[in-house]
């Protein structure tokens, strides 16, 4: 897909843009926002035991333990 420079277009080509992209968005399928955020609370409590974020990483797995303690002299 090619780079367009907005600024090298004229206020015609720009609304000829902006009507193709409506037209592109008002295709989607619209969702609640209560329907989602309940369907993303369900997801994130199923994987809540493997997920790193809620329990934290085991010392024995930590990539990003450290090794020693930092000396200033």
């Amino acid at each position: 897909m090619p780079v367009i420079n907005v600024d090298d277009l004229t206020d015609k080509d720009k609304a000829v843009m902006e009507v193709n992209q409506l037209k592109i968005e008002v295709k989607l399928e619209r969702w609640l926002t209560s329907k989602c955020c309940e369907e993303i609370k369900e997801y994130i409590q199923a994987g809540v035991e493997e997920d790193t974020l809620v329990k934290g990483i085991s010392e024995e797995k930590n990539p990003f333990k450290e090794k020693g303690g930092c000396v200033i002299c």
